[in-house]
């Protein structure tokens, strides 16, 4: 099969969040399964600066945008240690820019535009590189013309008229909504702006786009392609989720294990694998204590948070824990991350204040993100709500123990450690199912009582470590799933030419 990934954002070219991480490492593994795989994306000014090689080709097209056209071309690259041609959508006044979306907190007012001539430039670039495709695998709004234009402007037209068409949603909190003349933009009929299809609240809707006109429609955990089918996590959008649930399923992001796994990993102070855990992991936390300017001290359990400092990712519930945590009750807190002002604010006073047990780092820095894992005893991740998640299952692969909020993908990565899942040997973690700060706190205590007991606490390690959330696992079911729905669409092909 040949399956042509388009997005918005891929590692190492451009990246703002876990969309990137996807479409960097997924088209490798499907490679590595024996499936032609190609990337495109926007030519951002931030795709000179990955180190791979890009070079120009020949490719130039013109895009109607509504009543101009506008030209561009491609150019081209791969992905990292890999035969996958990655294309890039190349049209300076559109991607030359500084960020990807937005700059200074402000969206980009032509951000529609934008992106109504990326998705056309996809589907003109698959004539224009000759490329026999059977899967078009959109990802997030900006991708969610996509499908639309599949099935009504190139309907019955070779070669598209066979591609099968999937919209992956990475966070549906983030629509691409638009006033509803940005419809004319997009050169489709207005018979599709109706709230059976494109239009959301009076406003241009592409994420509701792409859900409706899309063969098949993944999420990346199956727990929140259950919640977004109800609000709140539907955002509005359940009730088009629902009518669609027979093409929608979850399939849980992976983890890049050749830079995510401690017995390989070059950042930390000692590798170690499930076996050596014992001797590797207090070596990489007594480095980390120094690192962050904590008194190193072996038998207090060291516990942690690394991301966005936002209430999405529970920030309010960490501060409030920080805050009421007993002093009767020894632990260390180390914070790494930017965010709300709010919380640079408050996690900067609580470190003044407690320098001995809270070290605070306000930055985004890959090598300490690699330390902390690999250093820490815990990992707090109590999201309100929490798509797939990455670090609690790089917490697994270091032994760092997550302490989770049972939402989205953290439901479906961890097994709450309880005395039955202890005794069996399935726990890797904990949970909590109610979002406040005492659940938190409760959670946490527990975690640290069964701390103070190490072959106990060994046996949780050793058990998370071994869990295999590779990228392996994840492209198998997405490729399973790319040979039904096209296998679906030729026969629908077939029907409609008799």
């Amino acid at each position: 099969m040949h399956i042509l990934m388009a997005t918005s954002e891929a590692v190492p070219f451009a990246k703002t969040g876990g969309l990137a991480d996807v479409c960097g490492a997924l088209p490798v593994e499907l490679r590595r399964l024996g499936h032609q795989v190609s990337l495109i994306m926007p030519a951002y000014r931030h795709i000179h600066a990955s180190g791979q090689r890009i070079h120009p080709t020949d490719v130039r097209f013109s895009i109607p945008i509504g009543n101009k056209t506008v030209t561009g071309g491609l150019l081209q690259s791969t992905l990292p240690d890999s035969d996958v041609p990655v294309y890039f959508v190349s049209q300076d006044e559109y991607f030359d820019r500084a960020e990807l979306y937005r700059e200074d907190g402000v969206d980009y007012i032509d951000n529609s535009e934008r992106f109504v001539f990326f998705c056309r430039a996809v589907i003109e670039a698959i004539e224009l590189l000759d490329l026999e495709v059977d899967v078009l695998h959109a990802n997030d709004w900006p991708t969610g013309l996509i499908p639309a234009y599949l099935k009504t402007e190139y309907a019955g037209v070779p070669p598209y008229e066979q591609i099968a068409s999937l919209l992956t949603i990475h966070n549906l909190a983030y629509q691409g909504q638009f006033w509803h003349w940005d419809m004319l933009l997009t050169g489709l009929d207005w018979k599709y702006f109706n709230w059976h299809q494109m239009e959301f609240y009076g406003n241009l809707n592409l994420m509701k786009t792409g859900i409706v006109f899309a063969d098949a429609i993944t999420t990346v955990s199956p727990q929140y392609a259950e919640e977004i089918q109800s609000a709140p996590l539907g955002c509005g959008l359940e009730g088009v989720l629902q009518s669609r649930r027979d093409v929608l399923s979850g399939v849980i992001n992976g983890v890049d294990y050749r830079v995510w796994d401690p017995s390989v990993d070059s950042h930390i102070a000692a590798q170690f694998s499930p076996e050596t855990v014992g001797e590797g992991k207090p070596a990489c936390k007594t480095a980390l204590q120094q690192t962050l300017g904590l008194p190193t001290v072996a038998d207090v359990p060291l516990i942690g948070f690394i991301g966005r400092l936002a209430d999405q990712k529970g920030l309010d519930l960490i501060v409030g824990m920080i805050h009421h945590w007993p002093a009767s009750q020894p632990a260390q807190f180390a914070l790494l991350g930017t965010g709300d002002p709010h919380y640079h604010e408050t996690l900067t006073r609580l470190a003044a204040e407690q320098p001995e047990r809270i070290a605070v780092r306000l930055e985004f820095s890959n090598a300490l993100a690699h330390q902390m894992e690999a250093g820490l005893d815990m990992f707090l991740m109590p999201s309100r709500y929490e798509p797939c998640g990455l670090n609690q299952l790089y917490s697994l692969r270091y032994g760092t123990v997550p302490i989770v909020h049972a939402t989205g993908g953290l439901l479906d990565t961890v097994t709450n450690s309880t005395e039955e899942t202890l005794a069996d040997g399935t726990a890797t973690g904990f949970q909590i199912f109610d979002y406040s700060v005492n659940a938190l706190d409760e959670a946490t205590q527990r975690a640290c009582a069964l701390y103070h007991q190490p072959s106990r606490w060994r046996a949780l390690m050793e058990t998370g470590m071994k869990q295999d959330w590779s990228w392996a696992r994840s492209a198998a079911q997405y490729a399973s799933l790319y040979e039904r729905i096209a296998a679906r669409r030729r026969q629908q092909t077939i029907g409609s030419r008799r």
